[in-house]
């Protein structure tokens, strides 16, 4: 079975790496700038996000009038107080007659001293992680390129093949070395010869290492993209993976009565939501408010309590611990992909598997060039394997492929319309391939001079 398809996986593998490799490498670029963009936030906004430590504080009403008086009209949608001493507190505002269509999840943010009641200056944040200018830049770049909807395909298409990629790669790796020993299999150019073979060993060895890392990225980062994004998303709430949310439709007991958002912080507090929290401030005059932990360092902080508006009791609580196991660990891979799981280590963990990842690519386009391209050779795309690889399957293979590539095709929209660009360009590249051989086997005519004219 594996002697019928490693012809068309090695096929498969080198159209993907052409093609698709330069979307994959801007994606680690990328990633790999994102990873240590909490510390680079620390230095850049240090005057809005550090004041110095006093131990009193004001009443998180007053900072909050001090924040809507330095933008008047504005409506405070949720606050995010200060942690620790050293910490500012931030409000989060809706801006007068601003279109809330046309980036939902950016909010203007006045940063507060909530020991002096003073206004640090005026922000935009972005997403519930509060991601502020350069890391919003950075964030959007890696995932749409600052092209809107249309710049999602190039993230999903690397998401897409990234696993595809990677599981070929590192089957043909492993049922060529199957006769070597580990040392071959999984040390970087040992035992290969120079030149080609060894920039094929380093590219194969490093992958093997990085496999699970990169099957972590691909699997995590199809969670937001646009197709198998929704697709995901609709298994979810098939299957109740989702992540449960309180209840905001119970209404006060006293409509139009308001405890205040220090005693809602205080019994939140008192519930054991602790840590970085914000309070999400409710949306009429008879809606609880909702508290929500935000601390994605530890993987089970997460909690979150509606709380009623009038007399500051926790109407209902739902613990991190009671969720669905398959939405922890949609929580935490979404965390551990972002850099945010368990602080440091994960970005340590994440700049290696990136720039391994950069590195490997930058490998397999060295063996492509290795191979000496020419406009002869294919429009100077490269010598793929040879042809013909599917149709030397057996009918029963040919029909386990044909099934796989649909259902991958039906899960990830965007990997089934590239494959099927693939088989185009193969298609074409094999079309020229054999105009240009019959033209050269066509017999040269020669013209022997009329007797006449001798």
């Amino acid at each position: 079975m594996w002697a019928q398809l490693r012809p068309l996986i090695l096929r498969l593998h080198f159209y993907a790496g052409v093609l698709v490799g330069p979307f994959i490498l801007v994606a680690a670029v990328s990633g790999l700038l994102y990873v240590w963009t909490p510390q680079v936030e620390q230095v850049l906004y240090e005057d809005l996000l550090r004041v110095p430590a006093a131990e009193q504080s004001l009443p998180l009403t007053e900072q909050v009038r001090a924040a809507e008086a330095e933008i008047p009209g504005a409506q405070v949608d949720s606050v995010r107080p200060a942690t620790t001493p050293e910490d500012s507190t931030w409000v989060h505002l809706s801006l007068p007659g601003a279109d809330s269509d046309s980036h939902s999840s950016t909010k203007t943010t006045v940063f507060v001293d909530p020991h002096r009641g003073e206004v640090l200056g005026v922000s935009e944040s972005y997403g519930t992680s509060g991601a502020l200018p350069v890391r919003t830049w950075i964030d959007l770049l890696h995932r749409e390129l600052h092209l809107g909807d249309f710049g999602r395909l190039y993230s999903e298409l690397a998401a897409s093949w990234l696993g595809v990629v990677a599981l070929g790669g590192c089957a043909l790796w492993v049922a060529r070395a199957r006769s070597r020993r580990a040392r071959g299999l999984l040390l970087p150019g040992s035992g290969s010869s120079p030149g080609r073979g060894r920039t094929v060993s380093l590219h194969a060895a490093t992958g093997v290492w990085l496999l699970l890392g990169l099957l972590f990225l691909s699997a995590t980062g199809l969670t937001w993209s646009k197709y198998a994004g929704a697709n995901i998303s609709d298994l979810r709430q098939q299957m109740s993976w989702t992540t449960p949310a309180v209840s905001t439709e119970t209404p006060a007991a006293s409509p139009g009565v308001d405890a205040g958002i220090d005693a809602v912080l205080a019994s939140a507090r008192e519930a054991g939501l602790d840590g970085r929290v914000i309070v999400n401030l409710p949306a009429d005059h008879s809606s609880p408010y909702v508290v929500s932990q935000l601390e994605r360092s530890w993987p089970t902080q997460a909690d979150s309590a509606a709380i009623a508006q009038d007399t500051a009791e926790v109407t209902e609580l739902i613990r991190f611990e009671d969720h669905p196991l398959m939405a922890k660990l949609s929580r935490w891979g979404i965390d551990g992909h972002m850099g945010l799981l368990f602080g440091v280590p994960n970005q340590i963990l994440l700049t290696v598997l990136c720039g391994g990842l950069i590195w490997v690519i930058v490998l397999g386009y060295r063996m492509w060039w290795q191979r000496r391209p020419t406009r002869a050779e294919a429009w100077g795309v490269g010598r793929p394997y040879p042809r013909g690889s599917f149709l030397a399957l057996s009918w029963p293979l040919k029909a386990a492929v044909v099934a796989t590539c649909a259902a991958l095709a039906w899960a990830l929209p965007v990997l089934g319309v590239s494959l099927l660009a693939f088989l185009l360009i193969d298609a074409l590249i094999g079309w020229r391939s054999r105009r240009s051989a019959v033209r050269s086997a066509k017999p040269t005519e020669t013209h022997e001079p009329d007797p006449a004219h001798r």
